[in-house]
């Protein structure tokens, strides 16, 4: 279900029609449905270190977040540091999964391709590695609409100093495709997520595919929406 729309963006320039000059995606959870993979093995691997938490419980603590910001936190719930080259077995581990199972999230490349038809900038801003956004793009075949003259769109943590909820990859998304912020539609799925997006002063579109719609309107969401097919018409 769609709420009704409660914010504003700011006025268009004179002469364009455009409530937006640019539309950023976020990749885990909106473009790929990757979030619940991701989650089960990051709570396999919690329990593996002697860490008895539910996936629900761990699925709420870590979702939208960068795991390698997290580790400190992983060792306070352990109360005892971390095996050596556990990151390293916890990358590997998951990009072999999502290389495996990840798919596309439902209609999701219809509607890019609706809203790239009006000519509407694209382009992608994750707060996972560019490995992984990477490989997740390319086993979809999504990777192909965010290339632009021999350039691909996509932002990552790997380029920025600070992952979600911190707002750094969102803002050099939008520097990056010359457009000020406060012009970008941002598309997320997660209070990290939309925390960043709000905090870079973009107007934040919450994709309730998977999670509650309420938790995002929290998170400071402008809007939630379930279905992508309702995405072109709403940043239109």
């Amino acid at each position: 279900m769609t709420d009704s729309l409660t914010a504003t963006s700011s006025s268009s320039p004179a002469g364009s029609a455009r409530r937006f000059d640019c539309v950023i995606f976020d990749c885990d959870g909106v473009l790929v449905d990757s979030e619940h993979l991701v989650n089960r093995l990051l709570n396999q691997m919690l329990n593996e270190l002697g860490i008895e938490i539910s996936l629900a419980d761990s699925t709420a603590m870590f979702l939208g977040r960068a795991v390698r910001e997290e580790l400190g936190n992983i060792e306070r719930m352990r109360g005892a540091p971390l095996p050596e080259n556990w990151l390293s077995h916890w990358l590997a581990r998951r990009n072999a999964m999502l290389e495996s199972e990840v798919e596309a999230v439902p209609h999701v490349r219809d509607a890019i391709v609706a809203i790239a038809a009006t000519g509407m900038p694209l382009c992608v801003a994750s707060g996972a590695d560019r490995i992984k956004v990477k490989l997740q793009l390319t086993r979809t075949g999504l990777v192909e609409l965010f290339r632009q003259d021999e350039r691909e769109h996509i932002f990552s943590a790997t380029e920025v100093e600070r992952s979600k909820p911190a707002p750094d990859v969102y803002l050099l998304a939008a520097r990056t495709m010359g457009v000020a912020p406060e012009r970008c539609a941002v598309i997320e799925d997660s209070p990290a997520g939309i925390t960043a997006g709000v905090a870079a002063g973009m107007t934040v579109f919450g994709y309730a595919g998977r999670n509650d719609p309420a938790m995002l309107r929290a998170a400071g969401a402008h809007l939630t929406f379930a279905d992508m097919r309702e995405l072109p018409g709403l940043v239109a």
